[in-house]
Order: C-alpha cells, then structure tokens, then sequence
C-alpha cells in the first residue's frame, strides 16, 4: 500500500512526502513531535475556544512551518512522518488554503 503525506500551499504549490521507504514513527512517537513543533514555531490553536484537535495540529505545525521547514530535507519528511503516524492514516492530505485534512 501507498504511504505519503502531501501538502498544499496553492494551486502551485505542493510538497508530496513518500513514505513508504521511511521508518515510521508509532502513533505517541507523532504525537509528540507535532507538540514539540507546535511549541517550537510558537503555534496557537485554530478554535477560539482553544480547544486543539489532532487533526488542526497537523494543520497548525504545517501552516507556521512554512515553505521554510517543508523545503528542509531533514524536518519536511519528519512532519510527514509525524502527521502520518498521530493520523494512524497512511495517506494524508493537508490543505493549506482549505484549512483542511483529507485522508
């Protein structure tokens, strides 16, 4: 079965991550990566309420990491790694403009 990650900027934009080759985090291994990043960019929730879903998380950490960290060799394929694994999804589409997730 297929594994990748994509994400969409625009509709010129668009990181795809393949990961079938990858060595897959566990599930509590993504989840506390996205957290880790998402302290580390400085992310706030989405929800007024400030009530953070798994799923707006992923949406967060890659919106505030930008073309910057997506572009980067090394922490481009973590998130996807990460998003994949806290998803427990194998295929993952995050929508940038859309704010949101597809699997």
């Amino acid at each position: 079965m297929q594994s990748q990650v994509s994400v969409v900027q625009d509709e010129q934009t668009e990181w795809v991550f393949a990961l079938d080759a990858a060595t897959p985090m566990t599930n509590a291994e993504g989840r506390d990566w996205l957290d880790a990043q998402f302290v580390q960019l400085g992310s706030e929730p989405l929800r007024p309420t400030g009530k953070l879903l798994l799923a707006d998380k992923v949406l967060v950490v890659a919106r505030d990491a930008g073309p910057r960290l997506l572009n980067d060799a090394e922490w481009g394929p973590a998130f996807a790694r990460a998003a994949s694994a806290a998803l427990a999804k194998p295929v993952v589409r995050v929508d940038l403009g859309a704010m949101a997730i597809s699997y």
